[in-house]
């Protein structure tokens, strides 16, 4: 079925140089701009294209715009203007011939890899699963093009042609060539935004104060190292600056233009901007899809605009950008403070915000090396701004304000990327549980709140999530100045017994070990602190001198069985907090290893003033439990970073047609016996059973029985013992209503146990039902594992405490698929249920390899088949050697075509 034009399936990408292209379909109105595009090739493309002189340009152009059935035709617009083409034709049920060209100006971009990987997606989808292309030998730049791709190519030769083969599914190299591809685009785009040479504010206003007004000071009075154009129709000149009436009127180019109008005019200004050719645009103004449905359309037409002329957009409904570089010293917001220059990136959904983060950034010293205000986020994002610090020499640590995340699952994949190398630290707002999903599955209950899944993902993706905009600072001053801990172990040197108990307390909280001091360190404080000091751990100078705590401090330091110090001074009568700043700083910076040192000065205000003024590097904190708590989640960052990445598991005999033939049958079945004709729901126990085992997820013997005679009659296929349970639609909790009966031993108590139940569920509102009867599984431990399909998350899997307590106990762990057997592992041995698993109580241990591998193969299947929704396997049985699916509901829907 062919989709509707509202449907119509479009591909906005970023190429080399940060421009953008529009891939979609040719419709027959492309018709004359696909002759001028043929018409406009040199004749050396249009004969490595066409192996040839073509010379009916009309008669090709009507076909491209009007393919044939099975066919498919694509074309890429930039600028307003096709600049691309691209086609694949059946040559049989199982191929299809692929081609496309490039206007000869926009070659060497990366468009030709673009077009053949949206031409592999879309043969997929229709069951195409091999390409093949005819390509003059000499066309050496087509044939760069397919070894390039990652696509496993073969090349046979043929008189006068070669032909290259290969299959429509991308292998894992081409995934990570796209995926490098995609991170160079996204880096130059961001990198054209924050060094423009020429600066152009449309809505530039003569009075300080206002919105036009401050932004246009602040370009100048930062000292922007390029050219700045104020655009105002009704001034000649803006705050000593001659004024153009257009931007159309500026004589130079315009690298970067912000607009500062009312969100109606917003629009028309873009278009100006490009028809001037800006790459870059700042739509400060509020007034779009934050306002509502109207607001929305209003975006939708600006970021069309952008779009056809590949200029790139933040915003709109924010408040500026700034490149502290100091051969850029870009300040394009009109905030009336200006970050301190520094080593962290930060990026600020919020504008509201964005003021009070960078003075507090400022009063603590924690310096920027460029800030971002998202605001609508309707094109440049936290993804394009995280792969453009990735490779800022500049830029050591980055840092989020979120209120959502608009692709998760490609933020998840590049911040894992870019957490191997600098910390992410992200304040992600809303984690009220308003948002709450309505399920009927145990694992629905248990995920809940959809602020579960953004805690599974930061967790995977190695993001530090704060949960307080305080504490966010915490850790950003820790990880901008101080090296990462190689361990939890902590020594403290305070002048007071209260606040070393304090610090204590505070790091075991955080999952910290204090360790005692062995001898040969205790003898070497003793030899200069007075008699009285405590050696223990934390060790008490007593005096508190700026002596004793600089030499307390080497020492420790130089001992190797701690990973991280931490400073308490309460400063005494008389005494001055600057000397002991300096002692601090003089120590540290001679210290024989790296190691982080983290300061507390309480009830002095004299530390963080001289901290923030650049004299020391150690961050300063108020109280002890605020650098334990930042030492904590730096110490959790640095163990996922030097962790192995994991891998995903590829599982041989994986029966993923039959999974689809089956699932697609049992969509058609619903559609056809659903009031709606909306196809979905739960699937049969022989549908579930069928799926579990395409992917080989193991399932108690089993059989289905219409009646409780039917039901004596087929255990004894299965084999005593046997449980019995009443299976109708609706049914959730089966013991609760009286559904299950457990070690029934023969057939006559079979009989009764089905007639029971039964009478339970015709009691309940369930007349009918039938009865599942299954071989009793041994001994085991009884766990969940579970599946809900997330609108923006994708599939979410839960594991945890299973049977009938599993809502009760609440003990689970949340990932999001795929699932790499570290994330498996991670996931069992976080659960407090996992001491049941390892032996608890002398007890024989469990298989947990087996439920690691179950989670995998789960994993694998939610991928392959986003039509599962949700799913219960509780319990799951774990024994000693291997794990046992018992009961298991699958729920199905059609997902959304894109």
């Amino acid at each position: 079925m062919s989709m509707a034009p509202s449907e119509e399936r479009v591909r906005d990408a970023v190429l080399r140089d940060g421009s953008s292209i529009r891939l979609r379909r040719a419709r027959a109105d492309d018709e004359p701009a696909l002759l001028a595009f043929l018409a406009g090739l040199a004749v050396e493309s249009r004969r490595m294209r066409f192996a040839g002189i073509i010379t009916d340009l009309a008669g090709l152009a009507r076909r491209w715009a009007t393919p044939e059935a099975g066919d498919c035709s694509l074309v890429g617009e930039s600028g307003g203007r096709l600049i691309a083409h691209g086609s694949y034709n059946r040559a049989g049920r199982d191929t299809a011939e692929v081609a496309f060209v490039v206007a000869d100006q926009f070659q060497g971009r990366g468009i030709a890899t673009l077009l053949l990987d949206e031409l592999a997606s879309r043969a997929r989808d229709a069951g195409i699963p091999t390409f093949f292309a005819e390509v003059l030998p000499e066309n050496a730049r087509m044939l760069e093009v397919f070894r390039e791709s990652g696509f496993p190519t073969r090349v046979r030769v043929e008189p006068g042609a070669l032909v290259v083969e290969f299959p429509t599914e991308l292998s894992d190299a081409a995934r990570e060539r796209f995926e490098q591809r995609e991170r160079i685009s996204a880096s130059a785009a961001v990198d054209a935004l924050l060094h423009p040479a020429s600066v152009a504010v449309i809505g530039a206003s003569r009075r300080r104060g206002t919105t036009g007004g401050e932004l246009f000071h602040n370009l100048l009075a930062g000292d922007f190292q390029g050219a700045v154009y104020p655009v105002n129709p009704n001034a000649d000149v803006v705050q000593s600056v001659a004024a153009y009436r257009s931007v159309l009127d500026v004589p130079g180019r315009v690298d970067l233009a912000v607009i500062v109008l009312p969100a109606a005019a917003s629009i028309a200004a873009a278009g100006e901007c490009a028809r001037k050719g800006v790459r870059s645009l700042v739509v400060v103004s509020p007034g779009f899809a934050e306002t509502g449905a109207e607001g929305a359309a209003r975006q939708r037409e600006l970021l069309a605009v952008c779009r056809g002329a590949g200029m790139r957009l933040v915003g709109p409904n924010c408040i500026g950008v700034v490149n502290l570089d100091p051969e850029v010293r870009l300040d394009a917001t009109f905030l009336p403070v200006v970050p301190e220059p520094g080593r962290v990136g930060f990026m600020s959904q919020s504008g509201a915000l964005g003021l009070a983060i960078i003075q507090r950034a400022n009063r603590l010293g924690l310096g920027l090396s460029s800030f971002v205000s998202a605001g609508n986020k309707a094109d440049l994002s936290g993804n394009d701004f995280l792969q453009y610090w990735e490779s800022d020499e500049r830029t050591e640590v980055i840092a989020l304000y979120l209120e959502s995340l608009g692709n998760p699952r490609k933020f998840a994949r590049i911040a894992r990327r870019v957490g191997r190398s600098k910390p992410i630290i992200a304040v992600k707002s809303g984690r009220s549980a308003a948002g709450a999903r309505a399920t009927s599955s145990h694992t629905g209950a248990l995920i809940g709140a959809s602020d579960v899944t953004v805690d599974a993902l930061f967790r995977q993706a190695g993001v530090i999530r704060t949960d307080t905009l305080s504490e966010f600072f915490d850790v950003a001053s820790l990880l901008a100045d101080q090296p990462l801990p190689a361990g939890r172990r902590v020594a403290i040197v305070t002048n007071g017994g209260g606040p070393g108990i304090l610090a204590v307390d505070a790091c075991d909280a955080g999952g910290l070990v204090v360790p005692p001091l062995p001898p040969a360190i205790r003898d070497r404080l003793a030899a200069f602190l007075p008699p009285e000091a405590a050696l223990g751990n934390p060790v008490d100078t007593i005096d508190g001198s700026p002596g004793s705590f600089s030499q307390a401090i080497r020492v420790l330091a130089g001992w190797d069985g701690i990973d991280a110090l931490m400073v308490l001074f309460v400063p005494p009568l008389g005494a001055r907090t600057e000397d002991v700043v300096t002692a601090i700083h003089d120590a540290v910076a001679e210290l024989p290893r790296p190691i982080p040192v983290l300061g507390v000065f309480m009830a002095s205000e004299d530390g963080v003033g001289a901290r923030a003024s650049g004299r020391i590097r150690v961050p300063i904190y108020d109280f002890p439990e605020e650098a334990a708590r930042a030492l904590s989640r730096a110490v959790a960052y640095a163990e996922w970073r030097a962790a192995p990445t994991g891998t995903v598991p590829r599982f041989a005999g994986v029966r993923s047609d039959e999974a689809a033939a089956m699932i697609a049958s049992a969509l058609a079945r619903s559609r056809a016996a659903g009031d709606d004709g909306v196809p979905g729901g739960w699937l049969e126990q022989d549908e579930v059973a069928c799926l579990l085992g395409c992917y080989g997820i193991p399932i108690a013997e089993w059989r289905l029985a219409e009646t409780p005679g039917e039901a004596a009659t087929v255990a004894a296929e299965v084999g005593w013992p046997v449980a019995v349970k009443g299976v109708a639609p609706g049914i959730v909790r089966k013991s609760e209503l009286g559904a299950v009966e457990l070690s029934v031993p023969d057939a006559p108590a079979v009989e009764a146990a089905a007639r029971r139940i039964a009478a339970a569920l015709e009691a309940a509102g369930h007349p009918a039902p039938r009865f599942l009867v299954q071989r009793m599984i041994p001994h085991g431990v009884e766990m969940l594992v579970g599946v809900v399909h997330d609108r923006l998350f994708g599939p979410v899997v839960a594991c945890g405490a299973g049977g009938n307590e599993a809502q009760l106990m609440r003990d689970v762990a949340v990932r999001i698929t795929p699932l790499t057997d570290r994330d498996a592992s991670e996931m069992i041995h976080s659960l407090a249920t996992f001491r049941l698993l390892d032996g608890y109580a002398g007890a024989a241990r469990a298989d947990v390899a087996a439920l690691e591998e179950t989670l995998l193969r789960v994993s694998a299947m939610v991928e392959a088949h986003p039509e599962v929704v949700e799913m219960d396997c509780n319990p799951l049985i774990v024994m000693e050697q291997g794990a046992v699916v018992v009961d298991a509901r699958v729920r199905i829907e059609l997902p959304p075509r894109e």
